[in-house]
């Protein structure tokens, strides 16, 4: 029994016991010391100084972070952009309109004057990292609590942040690694024009839709190109005719040589967020509070968006970001329930820390860690209702502009109602600017339905966790039901529509916001879900102090052992292989590690919208005309598994092979290990990516641009 315990205790609650090539998320400062050799073995060619080098250009400078939540990489000398089409969706559906939908027709520039610029677009440069843990722990100690000790820490990041912007020239995060026992900065070079190229259609780029969403066998053409501008000498500048395609450090060359199962593969990108350290209590937490909230509130706004969405092209082109990533979490967090039930983790992570505690109560280590596994506990059992309440909460404010707009929007209109003159005409232009931005795209039909479904939902289902009181109060006087409620509110409400504020501005009346429903009701939803009390920030404090202690004692416990910090977006890589699921009758490829146009097309289900397919796409498959894209064994590639190890914001990465050549782009995660954010399944856990080779495919050959193709940097 012994044996087994200190087996989960290295395999289970570490987030990385054993080395293994397809685990780990590492740092690239790292890569020299702890991956190189191991690297090299599986394939790489590379040095590490061509992967990360702060003095010259390397793989690293050819990889962004795009428009803060994904990533992207250049492709030309020229400052092209390659991502996921979902990460771009936002931009191509804010160009879009019914008279020129790019969304669903798809859309590729012929030249640079066609390039079209969103309202607000970036990408972020990463130029170096360094390690300033010690820097930073020499100012704290034992005796401070956690909020002093977050004080004392955030001054220390200032000063750190301020010695290497450079004036302002760059931007410079310190983030924190291991919970607070390690600290890093990294420096970074924001661009802000940024400028679509093409895009396929939606029937390509999403096809599958929710459906084949987490799914494989995958046939997705999920990629849209963008390029990035500078003023004339390379700097960041915001837009201006006058600027000119950035000239970047280094662009990723393109391998049309293909590649097979067991071929090495490696991606950069810009993690989100995992939580493999998390305690077995927080895993029951999200399984049987947090998870199940999020996905009913999710579900409940998507449907009673849908229903306007099919209805209106208009409103589906408005919402249609909007409801792709409630849709995204929605599937994700289902998918997570079920995995982490099916592999039992929390089980798994229980008995490690009964293993961890008996290491904790020794003598020298009890006075320090011997009440960390207990205080978790008692956290995560006092906070399970709250957190039930906070995710239903949270789905509202995600699917509802109005949960929380009119609060965000009132709460400037109410210091411009008391402001004078001078201070009035100093705010107006700002203001006039968010309210046309806000209300440029709302269809208040769908807006009220949604408001309604939700609200009907956190009153009903958040009880225990303590409803926001003015809803709790108009719930018992109408029996649970908001419909009437929502309707007057929005009748009576200054905000239900862009005149009416207009009017506000004219004449402003600080008491009307004090009357408006719409405002009252966002107020007490956002002062809810704001609110902590004295004893509930004492138990978040003990809890933080506990966890911080929990990991540090663990590493203590294992000093030999090798440790890649959880993801929190910054830049990572990781390495690993070709890897083949086991054999899928879904699948018409030879090998189920990747997927055919063969297989799109057997898909194709006409006018459905999501397995809907252009024409032309269907003709090129037909006559075989795949041109230089073809593989060697005669079909067209679509989609590829290999074995990396990603989460939410690796979408768009480069998959990158031995030669640091680029032969995929990173989309998507597979179902079967949705649990991949809390514990990496080795035999399970698959990158999907699309095949670089269908990308310039559909560029070249459907979509007629071989002008783009041609700027790229083809290796045959």
């Amino acid at each position: 029994m012994k044996t087994k315990k200190i087996w989960f205790f290295l395999i289970l609650l570490l987030p990385f016991g054993i080395v293994r090539a397809d685990e780990g998320m590492w740092f690239l400062m790292h890569i020299d010391r702890l991956n190189h050799r191991d690297m090299q073995k599986m394939g790489l060619q590379l040095t590490s100084e061509e992967i990360y080098s702060v003095n010259h250009s390397s793989l690293k400078d050819a990889i962004v972070q795009f428009d803060g939540g994904c990533t992207a990489e250049i492709v030309s000398k020229d400052g092209l952009v390659l991502t996921n089409h979902h990460c771009g969706y936002g931009a191509i559906a804010e160009l879009s309109t019914p008279e020129h939908d790019y969304l669903t027709n798809g859309f590729w520039a012929a030249n640079r004057q066609e390039e079209l610029k969103p309202k607000s677009l970036s990408v972020r440069f990463f130029v170096r990292m360094d390690d300033v843990s010690k820097r930073i722990l020499e100012k704290v100690n034992d005796n401070m609590g956690e909020m002093e000790r977050e004080r004392v820490i955030n001054q220390e990041i200032a000063l750190i942040q301020q010695e290497n912007d450079e004036g302002g020239k760059y931007v410079v995060s310190v983030k924190s690694f291991y919970n607070g026992n390690e600290y890093y900065y990294f420096v970074y070079q924001d661009y802000n024009d940024v400028r679509l190229v093409g895009t396929p259609p939606n029937s390509i780029g999403k096809f599958g839709g929710d459906t084949d969403n987490w799914e494989w066998p995958r046939h997705t053409g999920d990629f849209s190109l963008f390029r990035v501008y500078a003023d004339q000498e390379g700097n960041p500048a915001e837009y201006n005719a006058s600027n000119i395609p950035l000239k970047p450090k280094y662009h990723l060359p393109i391998s049309l040589k293909g590649f097979q199962e067991n071929n090495f593969a490696m991606i950069l990108g810009y993690p989100g967020r995992t939580n493999r350290w998390m305690p077995a209590a927080g895993i029951d937490q999200n399984v049987n509070y947090a998870y199940p909230a999020w996905v009913e509130s999710s579900k409940i706004g998507m449907d009673n968006m849908k229903k306007h969405m099919d209805s209106n092209q208009k409103v589906k082109l408005e919402y249609a970001s909007k409801y792709a990533q409630v849709a995204n979490y929605w599937k994700n967090r289902q998918g997570m329930i079920d995995a982490l039930k099916q592999h039992e983790t929390a089980k798994a992570k229980r008995e490690a820390e009964a293993t961890f505690n008996e290491w904790a109560n020794k003598k020298g280590n009890k006075a320090r860690y011997g009440d960390v596994v207990e205080t978790i506990n008692n956290y995560y059992q006092q906070t399970n209702e709250q957190s039930r309440h906070d995710n239903y909460l949270i789905g509202m404010l995600r699917s509802s502009t109005f949960a929380a707009l009119p609060y965000a929007l009132g709460s400037a209109l109410k210091m411009y109602a008391g402001s004078n003159t001078a201070k009035r005409a100093e705010m107006l232009p700002q203001l006039k600017a968010e309210i046309a931005s806000q209300y440029n795209q709302l269809y208040l039909p769908l807006e009220q339905d949604v408001l309604i479904a939700e609200l009907n939902l956190y009153a009903r289902k958040a009880k225990n966790g303590g409803l926001a009181p003015m809803v709790a109060s108009v719930a018992e006087k109408n029996k649970g039901d908001f419909s009437n409620f929502v309707k007057e509110a929005f009748a009576q409400s200054i905000f239900s529509a862009k005149e009416k504020i207009e009017t506000f501005l004219a004449n402003p009346n600080g008491a009307l916001l004090d009357e408006d429903p719409l405002f009252l009701l966002s107020s007490d939803l956002m002062t809810r879900y704001r609110a902590t009390d004295e004893s509930q920030k004492k138990a978040a404090d003990d809890f933080q102090r506990a966890f911080r202690l929990m990991v540090e004692g663990m590493r203590k416990a294992n000093p030999k052992k090798v440790y890649y910090p959880d993801a929190n977006s910054t830049l990572r890589l990781t390495y690993g292989k070709v890897t083949a699921l086991p054999t899928d009758p879904r699948n018409d490829a030879k090998e189920n590690y990747y997927t055919t146009l063969k297989g799109t097309i057997a898909k194709y289900k006409p006018k459905d919208d999501e397995f809907d397919l252009p024409q032309k796409l269907i003709d090129l498959y037909e006559a075989e005309d795949f041109g230089r894209y073809a593989d060697p064994a005669g079909y067209m590639p679509v989609n590829f598994l290999t074995n990396n190890d990603i989460t939410g914001g690796n979408s768009g990465s480069p998959v990158i092979n031995g030669d640091g050549q680029l032969i995929g782009i990173a989309f998507d995660g597979n179902i079967e290990a949705m649990a991949g954010d809390v514990i990496f399944d080795h035999q399970l856990q698959r990158t999907i990516n699309v095949d670089i080779r269908y990308v310039l495919f559909l560029i070249d050959k459907f979509a007629g641009a071989k002008h783009i193709v041609d700027e790229m940097t083809i290796i045959q």
